[in-house]
């Protein structure tokens, strides 16, 4: 998306409420089913826990206590859901601490996945912690602690207790790369009276296109600015130089393509996809790289049950010349998958979830094929299709045909990365224009507040 922001009608200005938080009978209620859901949050996290799906070390963050200091001055918190929204949001948080660079960072999130990327990412340009459990005594404890002077929530991430504790705080809040499908968007007008308490507490929404705005100010929001997608601005997911070779080296020549962040029964339909071309070509392996990693045995065992050889990459294992799937089942090698696959299939878009993120196939120089199910990434899957640089399928039996025909037509792949480059070139722009608007309500570098106990 080129050219300026835009606004989509209200008045621009600053519309905290920090004095007269809105209430309704909805968030009273959810207030209070929180609080009695309490006693139960130990069993939920050691469950979870042992699922793979929480961090026992790490379990106190959950429950609102800090696990490392509080620096001095000022904080700027930004919450993230996941791995594709902290991938989004980091260049918009090194762009602001280059903007602010006396200003502290503190990202959270709410998955062992998205610990492990930030991990591997953040360095020490700032800090993460697990975002509390939305229960009131653990959000204000979070709270009391790292004393936020503004809160940045993203996409759709919003807790009702989080953004009320903060807002009766005096805190104000941005949402930024804001976006909210069809059934959410549903389900908040149903809830009007919840909808409008909980965004009206938002001083900016930064949406990612002129429809997305106009809904966010129809369930309450009082500002909304058309920014677009910060995904388009991300760089590609890093490539591991060693892992790289390596992976090449055991690939040898044999073609190949990835099935990239895909989602239960998706794994089948890929497999069954293999299965019908890899008589006509030959070597031919598939990369399968799940959207949750901590489910590759389960994926292994699924295809393996096809009569498919299967090696995964988490018990260090690389594919063999008897391999025909090999599991991608690791943390932040995503973008080492896609510099090795000429082709990727995105996940999420054979089953009504939405689809996953085509941006960082495209910038690793994949040729994109998607399913039928794209509203997440709604803009970036238009200008994909319209510019002829990625391919849609309708059902899974579809899959097979059109997979053949890429890989056996390397003048074609050329073309449509091409054309995929192009497209994505017009959506361009959300970082700065993102940055810019924020900049207003970021704290000024002189903030020297001290945490009183921190």
């Amino acid at each position: 998306m080129a050219g300026p922001m835009l606004h989509t009608g209200r008045s621009d200005a600053p519309s905290r409420q920090a004095s007269g938080v809105t209430d309704c009978l909805e968030l009273r209620a959810y207030r209070m089913l929180t609080r009695l859901a309490r006693p139960a949050v130990p069993y939920i996290l050691r469950f979870r826990e042992s699922k793979g799906k929480e961090d026992p070390q790490r379990r106190g963050e959950r429950l609102g206590r800090a696990s490392i200091l509080r620096p001095d001055g000022a904080l700027v918190w930004v919450h993230a859901a996941s791995v594709g929204e902290t991938s989004a949001v980091l260049p918009l948080m090194e762009r602001m601490t280059q903007l602010r660079p006396g200003v502290n960072m503190l990202l959270t999130t709410g998955t062992v996945t998205s610990a492990g990327f930030a991990a591997s990412r953040l360095g020490t340009s700032a800090l993460h912690q697990y975002v509390p459990l939305d229960e009131p005594s653990y959000v204000s404890a979070f709270l009391d602690y790292w004393q936020p002077s503004l809160g940045i929530f993203t996409e759709q991430e919003v807790w009702p207790n989080l953004v009320l504790s903060a807002a009766r705080r005096g805190i104000p809040l941005a949402l930024v790369n804001a976006r909210m499908s069809d059934r959410s968007f549903e389900r908040w007008q149903k809830c009007q009276g919840l909808a409008a308490a909980l965004f009206s507490h938002f001083e900016i929404v930064l949406a990612q296109n002129a429809e997305l705005a106009r809904r966010f100010e129809r369930i309450g929001a009082s500002r909304a600015l058309v920014v677009g997608n910060l995904k388009v601005d991300s760089p590609a997911p890093p490539v591991g130089p060693v892992a790289f070779a390596r992976l090449q080296q055991a690939l040898a020549s044999r073609p190949r393509f990835v099935a990239a962040s895909t989602h239960a029964d998706e794994e089948i339909a890929i497999a069954e996809a293999f299965k019908a071309i890899r008589t006509r070509i030959e070597g031919l392996i598939a990369l399968v790289a799940p959207r949750h990693p901590e489910r590759g045995a389960a994926v292994a065992e699924a295809i393996a049950g096809l009569g498919l050889t299967v090696r995964r990459r988490a018990l260090g294992q690389l594919p063999d010349r008897d391999t025909d799937v090999y599991i991608a089942d690791t943390i932040g090698e995503l973008g080492t998958f896609y510099a090795a696959s000429p082709v990727a299939f995105i996940g999420g878009s054979l089953i009504p979830h939405g689809g996953q993120n085509p941006i960082e196939a495209v910038r690793h120089n994949a040729v994109v094929v998607t399913g039928p199910s794209i509203h997440n990434f709604s803009d970036a899957y238009g200008a994909l299709l319209a510019s002829g640089g990625a391919l849609q399928v309708k059902a899974p039996g579809e899959i097979a045909p059109v997979l053949e025909a890429l890989l056996s037509d390397a003048a074609r792949i050329e073309e449509m990365r091409e054309n995929a480059t192009r497209g994505l070139a017009a959506l361009s722009g959300a970082l700065e224009r993102s940055a810019a608007a924020l900049l207003p309500y970021f704290p000024a570098e002189e903030d020297k507040r001290v945490v009183v106990g921190g």
